[in-house]
């Protein structure tokens, strides 16, 4: 069995060598461990056994591993402004040999391939089709798990720290374009690069809710309420957040969502 609390351990000392009193290290951090739990919870929901609920969770905890280092150098989480974290990340581990500080008993038959190639596939677009079914299996959890905990942190962070630095995202227009609704309409996730306003961002962000393959993973975003959040049309007061048109489409993407997980649960 993997040692989850001497694990945690050394995760929580590594990223004592950054500044602790940042937040961005420290959400970070915090949004590290509930991954972790989420993947051990989508892994029970699958079935798996013990050792292997356990390898999830550790998934989970090495994931981001790349975004202290990257906050370091770099003085941001925008991968298109400095590295990408996840390629950042594995290198540390499995090329400069960081994963040998970690304990590795418990780590089931070909674990450290399948960790490798999850870290490096957590933030991607799609998973390339040549995986094994093992390895698409915990790859799919660590996405799901990421992308759960990901609708919590849109809810919690200004809107500028989400989106980045890129000028041209912080353009007003009355919807989102065309690009970005076909996306809507085919249940998949929004490309960065035809994004082209505030809108276009904010629903890419709903659309992830399109890639959660797992039944636990949508019960999850259900019970937290998140999802929820991102797609509503009016504040916390009352004051209707977005134009007539973008709370149309903001209908059209909630409809949408719903059709794709009811299509889901029936397979």
């Amino acid at each position: 069995m993997i040692d989850k609390t001497r694990a945690a351990e050394v995760f929580h000392a590594y990223t004592e060598q950054y500044d602790s009193g940042n937040s961005m290290i420290r959400s970070k951090a915090d949004h590290t461990m509930r991954v972790a739990s989420l993947c051990e919870r989508i892994a029970r929901g699958c079935q798996m056994d013990e050792t292997d609920t356990g390898f999830a969770w550790y998934l989970g905890l090495l994931h981001d591993i790349g975004r202290f280092e990257q906050a370091r150098i770099y003085q941001t989480f925008v991968d298109d402004a400095s590295v990408d974290h996840a390629e950042f990340g594995a290198d540390l581990l499995f090329r400069e040999g960081l994963i040998r500080s970690f304990p590795l008993d418990g780590i089931p038959e070909n674990g450290m391939e399948i960790m490798e190639t999850a870290i490096r596939q957590h933030n991607k677009l799609s998973l390339p089709e040549r995986l094994d079914a093992r390895t698409m299996t915990f790859c799919q959890i660590l996405r799901d798990a990421d992308k759960v905990d990901i609708f919590r942190v849109i809810t919690e962070l200004p809107f500028k720290k989400i989106v980045g630095s890129r000028k041209d995202l912080f353009g007003e227009a009355d919807g989102a374009c065309d690009e970005v609704m076909a996306c809507v309409y085919a249940h998949r996730c929004v490309p960065r690069n035809i994004r082209r306003n505030r809108f276009d961002c904010r629903i890419s962000h709903g659309c992830m809710a399109f890639e959660l393959v797992f039944g636990t993973s949508r019960e999850i975003v259900r019970e937290q309420g998140f999802l929820e959040q991102i797609l509503g049309e009016v504040d916390k007061d009352g004051n209707r957040l977005w134009s007539e048109k973008e709370c149309e489409q903001l209908r059209i993407l909630r409809h949408e969502i719903e059709r794709a997980w009811a299509l889901e649960n029936v397979r």
